[in-house]
């Protein structure tokens, strides 16, 4: 079994030690590689890099200065179509969530983020059963 690489986009600085921290665990044993973007530009610069390493997730903010969440995930779409994508904002609402998943987005998430729930979709992305 391939070990899930995920890339975390998000603008906010807390947000890599805040994941970092919930997921050390799985860090440490090795479990899990995580990558992380301040943006959408870096993102796809990070995503160009680990072609060869191939990502398993992208999880991204939506609300992002510069390139927002969305049009990252529409670039994402187009160059990396199989790429899952979990799409965060702490403005959840059912217009934003029908939007994202019809630009291709595997799931919505809100903020704060329920780390268990997260654990249960990446185990189920990472055996095949993510729906």
């Amino acid at each position: 079994m391939i070990k899930p690489h995920i890339l975390l986009v998000d603008d906010e600085p807390d947000a890599r030690e805040l994941f970092a921290q919930h997921f050390r665990r799985e860090i440490r044993k090795g479990d899990y590689a995580f990558d992380f973007a301040q943006s959408g530009h870096e993102a796809l610069k990070v995503l160009q890099k680990a072609e060869k390493s191939h990502i398993t997730l992208v999880l991204s903010d939506i609300n992002m200065p510069g390139m927002t969440g969305i049009e990252l995930l529409e670039e994402i779409r187009q160059l990396w179509p199989t790429t899952p994508v979990f799409m965060i904002t702490a403005y959840g609402d059912a217009v934003t969530e029908q939007k994202v998943r019809n630009k291709g987005a595997s799931k919505f998430l809100t903020k704060p983020i329920d780390f268990n729930a997260l654990r249960s979709h990446i185990a189920s992305l990472v055996s095949g059963t993510c729906s």
